[in-house]
């Protein structure tokens, strides 16, 4: 059924910027909340940014005024834009969100399929 497709992400040096992408393939599918999360190798999954279905978000201490959610709800697409990247930032990042199914009304709970993030020193 849904898929959350998840793109950008790569190798960046410090201070430079990446555009990640979560978006829900199919054409009856609303994404409604979605969370960002990132797990750097032997540590522990952090929350680091969540939009709501109107637009409203909340980021993490290590990440605030360095990255911003946004939203297209027409394109079923969520962004994470990430600047003034720093090392610690590397990590691998899954999007996860609330997705209605507009043909059953429907709620379910969906992960993307992750993307790294590596940002040299």
């Amino acid at each position: 059924q849904v898929q959350l497709v998840q793109s950008g992400g790569g190798l960046v040096q410090a201070g430079g910027s990446l555009r990640l992408s979560c978006a829900a393939a199919g054409s009856t599918f609303s994404i409604l909340g979605m969370d960002w999360y990132r797990q750097a190798p032997g540590k522990q999954r952090e929350l680091v940014a969540t939009i709501s279905r109107g637009g409203n978000t909340n980021y993490a201490d290590s990440v605030q005024g360095r990255f911003t959610m946004s939203r297209d709800n027409p394109k079923n697409t969520v962004y994470l834009q990430m600047n003034s990247l720093k090392p610690e930032d590397t990590a691998v990042y899954v999007c996860n969100a609330d997705v209605l199914d507009e043909s059953t009304h429907l709620i379910g709970n969906y992960w993307g399929q992750g993307t790294q993030v590596t940002v040299s020193a």
